[in-house]
């Protein structure tokens, strides 16, 4: 290990690992209520195991939706769906326990604190649906304004997929995770120390071939160049063998996987979820939005990374806070980014919502793979990006 670089580590997880299964369901199950009906409030979860999904949450929609047959149908989607595999969709049941979203909950997101207190202001007609405190990430060290380990981590695991799906691999199962460590010096990462990856494979592959198939076959062509050096570290299935995985393996539950779906660790996390939850549900909208803020701020050049922390009482349309951290790589003041942060974003939540037009049902293609760096998403577009800068030349240094 060398001394003088700092080590950060990131893991991501295919979409047959367990905990993925639930929160794939629960955005599916999401997608189907916002395709009858864009108003619907949902609180989605999703746990299974070895035979067994079961779904439960608060729903209250205009829309029908077949659960056990979504459910089916994900399943299948996955990969499961063959009895070897320890999970089969044809064969597994589906429990279902669902109720209304609580009245009082209902009250407080229909009509916000401030409308209640006679504004007139449209913006101010929908509450925040939770209390709690959301994160935003953006950094310049790789193209997609994200992390280099999360990035990474998350290429090895849709190269593990599209190997297993493609044919390229055939022996691969569902069930898979990566981790990589990348060594940094100060901001700027240098190379990639170690990386982890665990594969679920068929009983009869061996070993060897496997480990000789992931590094050549996924890990080289995926991460090489500049990053894998000749003191990259590989770990592939480090207990010898993975047959059994996916629910069969252990049991799932949706958002058990919340860094994975972020920045992987470097970022922290508020403790909200995301899968299976309709927008205004704010433990999502909002970090979907601190992501839009801080991506677009960094595009524009007012620091190389940034942080933001918003946070919201429940019923309530406006934050009741509002920081950033640029950790040294601004050459502007805290409070003069702030300044132009609250004069071009609105983190009310119907703003949020209508800006990054999160009624659609867009929810499934976010689950796997991170919710964050995939360009065709609203939250990761740079529109404001020009106005920052304009705003940044107006600043006296």
């Amino acid at each position: 290990m060398e001394t003088k670089y700092k080590l950060i580590t990131s893991e991501s997880v295919t979409e047959g690992h367990p905990d993925k299964v639930c929160d794939l369901i629960a955005d599916t199950i999401l997608d189907c209520a916002l395709e009858q009906d864009p108003e619907s409030r949902i609180a989605c979860e999703v746990c299974c195991t070895t035979g067994l999904v079961m779904v439960l949450g608060e729903f209250t929609t205009n829309g029908y939706i077949d659960i056990p047959a979504v459910v089916r149908r994900t399943v299948s989607d996955i990969g499961y769906n063959n009895a070897d595999f320890g999970f089969d969709s044809k064969t597994c049941a589906v429990v279902t326990s669902i109720k209304e979203q609580s009245v009082d909950i209902s009250a407080g997101v229909t009509e916000a604190l401030e409308k209640r207190r006679d504004s007139r202001d449209p913006a101010d007609t929908v509450g925040a649906g939770d209390q709690g405190m959301m994160f935003g990430y953006a950094t310049s060290e790789t193209e997609e304004l994200m992390p280099l380990p999360i990035t990474l981590a998350h290429k090895l695991t849709k190269a593990l997929s599209d190997a297993r799906r493609n044919g390229d691999l055939p022996y691969l199962r569902p069930d898979g995770k990566a981790q990589v460590t990348v060594a940094y010096d100060g901001n700027k990462p240098v190379y990639v120390d170690t990386v982890v990856l665990s594969t679920q494979h068929d009983e009869n592959v061996e070993h060897d071939a496997l480990e000789e198939d992931v590094i050549e076959k996924i890990i080289k062509p995926t991460i090489g160049g500049k990053y894998v050096t000749p003191k990259t570290k590989y770990f592939i299935n480090p207990t010898g063998r993975f047959v059994i995985g996916g629910p069969a393996g252990d049991s799932g539950v949706t958002g058990r996987k919340i860094i994975v779906d972020t920045y992987g660790g470097v970022c922290p996390h508020g403790g909200g979820a995301f899968s299976g939850k309709d927008p205004t549900k704010v433990d999502r909208s909002a970090c979907y939005y601190a992501r839009y803020v801080c991506k677009n701020m960094v595009a524009a050049g007012a620091a190389e990374k940034m942080e933001l922390q918003v946070a919201y009482a429940i019923g309530k349309a406006r934050p009741v806070s509002l920081s950033i951290n640029t950790f040294g790589t601004s050459a502007y003041s805290d409070e003069d980014l702030i300044n132009i942060i609250n004069e071009l974003f609105d983190f009310r939540p119907l703003s949020i919502i209508e800006n990054l037009e999160l009624k659609k049902p867009i929810y499934r293609f976010t689950t796997i793979g991170g919710h964050f760096g995939k360009n065709d998403m609203t939250w990761e577009r740079t529109d404001k990006a020009d106005k920052i800068r304009a705003r940044l030349k107006e600043i006296i240094l």
